[in-house]
């Protein structure tokens, strides 16, 4: 018997006016004698970081093992529970001060989280702290990927200078470092982060971005003859998976314009333009749903999300909170207070749930995009009335391909530090790795019952 079936590249883009959209993977692009490994999906790292640290009696579990009942804070990650490892006792003791040093307890808690570093006390641009572990996986994965990572944050950059004594803002503005002293910026605006994954233009001053979207309407629009041409070749459920792909595309672009034509006429010429919608809970799952898109083309298999910084003041009115986050933190055992975090502690996750939903219901090979991703989910603060950094509250959800062994709660030794998590979860994406910040070692049971 011959097969004559051609083999769509991996690499493959529709192309529009000044604009290009990579594909998901799709049936057609694995060859017809493909062996197993060859048509498997690669694994992907995700990041998603909550300020000024949790109400802990509302987030731990009361028993270890397998037989933990859900807390009220996670609740609404019931659906992922057999996907999802809590995670006790590990710390960052990087984070905490030294002797003449201030109270920066939320700048050093963000630098040291991916790190395991403790940061340089600097309000210039002298400042260093040290390579985070999802750049670690970036420059591996990213030798395959047209983006190394994407870094995504629903705040805006903090006002340069310094935000705590002897800290500049740079070190609450981001969680990813490239190098000791280089920090990556994080991307709030829905809109630079589209055009960075699906086409750019050569100015963002509003006038000419108004113009272009009036020319071209839709990203998609100018392709229907690319995309057409392109269905002829593949088989129905190629064709099912495209149209899903390019739907969602569609749906997120629509959802950018809509906030862009909500927005003030008087918005000043920026270096990007602004499109963030008026509520925050369509913000935040608009920018997720960016998220999903970059591992869906493969365009990234690393992405960091940071809800808020560290001291962030926002407020929470949709779910019935007024109140600035960080100054609710600082409770001091105020039962009102305390209630009114353990909202926030519980949206956030319900966030984290909707990440996941959005991950399981994507098709990628044989599976979804959820079976091959690895969620890290945490605060570098445990108590952010104390300012603690010791049993950190943390989450891994891990897909079927990554061989993490969920539905667990796991309480180490005290004191165990938090980059040895790093050194373990390196080891299931395949990137090797012997120290990272204050590491002694890698955990144990991430896989084992």
């Amino acid at each position: 018997m011959m097969i004559f079936r051609n083999t769509i590249p991996r690499r493959t883009f529709l192309r529009g006016v000044g604009a290009a959209v990579a594909l998901p993977l799709l049936d057609g692009m694995v060859p017809a004698f493909a062996s197993e490994s060859a048509a498997k999906p690669n694994l992907r790292l995700g990041i998603v970081y909550v300020p000024n640290g949790i109400i802990h009696d509302k987030w731990e579990p009361a028993t270890e093992g397998a037989g933990f009942e859900m807390t009220p804070s996670l609740t609404p990650l019931a659906p992922f529970r057999d996907r999802m490892l809590v995670l006790g006792n590990l710390d960052q003791k990087n984070a905490a001060a030294r002797p003449g040093e201030g109270g920066a307890f939320h700048s050093r808690s963000c630098a040291t989280f991916l790190t395991g570093v403790h940061a340089k006390p600097t309000e210039g641009n002298d400042l260093r702290a040290g390579v985070s572990f999802d750049q670690i996986a970036a420059k591996e994965f990213g030798k395959h990927t047209q983006l190394s990572s994407l870094e995504l944050a629903l705040d805006p950059p903090e006002t340069a200078g310094a935000c705590e004594p002897q800290y500049t803002c740079t070190y609450m503005n981001t969680l990813c470092w490239r190098g000791p002293t280089t920090p990556l910026p994080m991307e709030d605006q829905p809109r630079a982060v589209f055009e960075r994954l699906f086409g750019d233009s050569d100015t963002t001053s509003p006038a000419d971005r108004l113009a272009r979207i009036q020319l071209q309407r839709s990203l998609l629009d100018g392709m229907t003859e690319d995309v057409g041409r392109f269905e002829k070749k593949l088989g129905p459920g190629d064709r099912a998976k495209l149209d899903e792909y390019l739907d969602a595309v569609r749906d997120v672009e629509r959802r950018i314009q809509i906030a862009e034509s909500q927005a003030s006429e008087e918005i000043p010429t920026l270096e990007r333009p602004t499109a963030i919608p008026a509520s925050f809970d369509a913000y935040a799952k608009l920018m997720i749903d960016l998220q999903v898109l970059a591992y869906q083309t493969d365009l990234t298999r690393v992405s960091s999300l940071m809800i808020a910084h560290e001291r962030s003041g926002r407020t929470y009115s949709e779910i019935g909170v007024p109140d600035a986050h960080h100054s609710l933190s600082h409770h001091r055992g105020d039962p009102r207070s305390i209630a009114k975090l353990v909202q926030i502690n519980t949206y956030h996750v319900q966030l984290l749930a909707y990440l996941l939903e959005k991950l399981q219901s994507t098709r990628n090979g044989s599976g979804s995009l959820l079976d091959h991703t690895v969620i890290l989910y945490g605060s570098g603060l445990s108590d952010g009335n104390l300012h603690t950094n010791n049993n950190l509250p943390l989450l891994v959800i891990g897909g079927a391909a990554t061989q993490i062994k969920g539905g667990r709660f796991i309480q180490y030794p005290a004191g165990t530090p938090m980059a040895n998590l790093y050194l373990t979860l390196l080891d299931k994406l395949g990137v090797k790795m012997d120290n990272l910040g204050d590491s002694t070692g890698k955990l144990d049971l991430l896989s084992v019952g």
